[in-house]
């Protein structure tokens, strides 16, 4: 179906003699069939958002509809690909167009010439059904890409075939007639389907003590990162996008910095996988939307992200969602809502922002997957949040927390003081705390749960006792107060701080976690005895104790639980000494 373009706003196109087209339909706009989205109709007349830059689009030319909506391509090739905001592949477009992309260019997301090993699972006469597996492709070393019916298709395999294939080669056919290849298509709009979700039980673990110890994620769950201009917020997205625990990850950079994305597409290709030692890019896949491109390609990468999380889930894996950041995704919602003229609700923001969010997180979660053989997945998501001057009232950022399951608040105080991840840790929250810690208690320790609580206790006596110094000062406090201010510094600088770029520090696993919080509120322990017998304060803070604690965390977790025992054996020492 053709129609003609009456009126050009920015993005915004409409077109008339579009009878019969549907919402979110996709569209080819004008002589260079620029792609854009059906996001209105009334009678013949469609407004549409154009993926593209509209500039020398004019009154009169054609508006194709295709018929279909924005979907994704899924199949083998997906990782390590770079691709933009609607699953157009980066790298082979600058092949062909160069640094600048031309308007119009169009590319298959999944490449038409790499062979891919193809693997049966099912032979002729079995039945199949929606989310079945019908054989496996090697499409990294540590991926198997499992080859899956699609939704909707069912029926009895009349033949298959192994051997190498590409993407869009029949690889099985049904007696009904049906082929099927090794890819799929799925409107990025839509939840893929699943056979039920499950409570979230096992933590997220990131590698990060504040966030693994203070404030867990659950795989499956979701946690915001809001925080203002070099709080770090990209820093913490790359940090567990490397060591967080996750079969595959998907990065989204929405609307971000130019020089930022340049850092990421750089940066990425050269990270190592440090369960694997291969690259990390092998079980990664990049979207990259920046600023300065148009605000309805922008609006579209989150979902074409979390539709190829989806996939990977289908599969069984684990999968990590990273988008930095959900702010400049919401900023595209509003820029279109007031081109469509929608009441703005608060700054502008559209009255249907929170809904969109909530939509949006509600797709994470851990689940059982469609189809045979049995098997689960999860979509995990992590989300940056860039509030406007710091300011966390701000709509972008109330939304999200209501629907959250954990909030990390950087603290721009915090980030100039070097204290890195610049986690607030008085405003951040976790609502994972009590489902996952028998987790905790059963695997790692059964200590976890009064270890955090006692980390906790020290740090809100440092609070309380801060407030005191500025008034009054420290030496106006009494030893006992003193000694409580010197084991909360050495938590937050040998604990809670984390150095990302550090070989040993980057990284820190559960058990050492827990041995590192043994020595340092044993340490605090051994202090308060020693102020009992009456050994000077000074005596006491000019034990090489405190700062071997505060070292704690730059040695090597391979023998670090028998190294944390000579310490602790080390302060029982000198207890029995006095």
């Amino acid at each position: 179906m053709t129609g003609a373009i009456v009126k050009i706003s920015g993005p915004t196109v409409v077109a008339q003699g579009l009878e019969g087209a549907a919402m979110y339909n996709l569209v080819k706009v004008g002589s260079r069939n620029l792609l854009g989205e059906i996001v209105r109709l009334e009678r013949d007349g469609a407004t549409i958002q154009v993926y593209e830059e509209t500039t020398g689009l004019s009154v009169g030319e054609p508006v194709l509809d295709t018929g279909r909506p924005l979907e994704a391509e899924l199949g083998p090739g997906l990782l390590s690909s770079v691709f933009d905001g609607v699953q157009r592949p980066l790298p082979r477009l600058a092949e062909t167009e160069g640094a600048w992309i031309a308007r119009g260019a169009a590319a298959d997301p999944l490449s038409r010439e790499a062979r891919w090993l193809f693997d049966p699972a099912v032979g002729p006469g079995d039945a199949v059904g929606p989310g079945d597996v019908i054989g496996s492709v090697r499409e990294t070393e540590r991926i198997v890409h499992r080859i899956m019916v699609p939704p909707g298709v069912s029926g009895t395999i009349d033949a298959i075939r192994g051997g190498t294939a590409r993407v869009t080669d029949e690889v099985a056919r049904l007696t009904d007639g049906t082929g099927l290849t090794l890819s799929q298509r799925w409107p990025v709009r839509r939840p893929r389907p699943l056979a039920g979700r499950l409570p979230p039980e096992r933590p997220f673990l990131t590698g990060q003590r504040i966030f693994d110890t203070l404030f867990p994620l659950a795989v499956g769950g979701t946690a915001i990162v809001p925080g203002g201009f070099g709080t770090g917020k990209t820093i913490v997205e790359y940090t567990l996008a490397k060591f967080a625990r996750a079969d595959v990850i998907v990065y989204v950079g929405c609307g971000e910095r130019g020089n930022e994305m340049t850092d990421v597409l750089a940066e990425f290709p050269r990270l190592v996988d440090p369960e694997t030692g291969r690259p990390l890019m092998e079980r990664t896949v990049l979207i990259a939307n920046t600023s300065n491109m148009p605000v309805a390609a922008r609006e579209a990468s989150i979902y074409t992200g979390i539709t190829i999380a989806e996939y990977y889930r289908d599969m069984g894996y684990e999968v990590a969602l990273m988008a930095d950041s959900t702010s400049r995704w919401a900023e595209a919602l509003r820029e279109l809502a007031a081109r469509l003229g929608e009441m703005p609700g608060e700054e502008g923001y559209p009255t249907s922002l929170p809904t969109r969010l909530s939509q949006f997180y509600e797709r994470a979660g851990a689940a059982e997957c469609v189809g045979r053989p049995s098997r689960r997945g999860a979509v995990t998501v992590v989300s940056a949040i860039s509030p406007p001057g710091g300011d966390f009232s701000e709509p972008v950022t109330q939304a999200s927390i209501r629907v959250a399951g954990a909030l990390w608040a950087l603290d721009a105080d915090l980030a100039r003081r070097r204290h890195f991840p610049a986690v607030d840790w008085t405003r951040s929250f976790s609502l994972y705390v009590d489902r996952l810690a028998g987790w905790f208690r059963r695997e790692v320790s059964g200590e976890w749960s009064a270890l955090r609580a006692e980390l906790f206790r020290v740090l809100q006596q440092d609070l309380d006792l801060q407030e005191i110094v500025q008034l009054v000062g420290v030496d106006a406090l009494v030893d006992q107060d003193r000694l409580v201010l010197e084991t909360a510094r050495v938590m937050r600088e040998g604990y809670l701080c984390q150095h990302a770029f550090s070989e040993v520090d980057a990284t820190c696993p559960p058990a050492k976690q827990v041995w590192m919080l043994k020595v340092m509120l044993a340490i605090g322990a051994h202090g308060r005895r020693e102020l009992e017998r009456g050994v000077p304060l000074e005596t006491i803070l000019s034990s090489p104790l405190f700062e071997r604690a505060a070292r704690l965390k730059d040695h090597p977790p391979s023998d670090f639980e028998a190294h944390a025992r000579g310490v602790l054996a080390e302060i029982e020492g000198r207890a029995g000494d006095g």
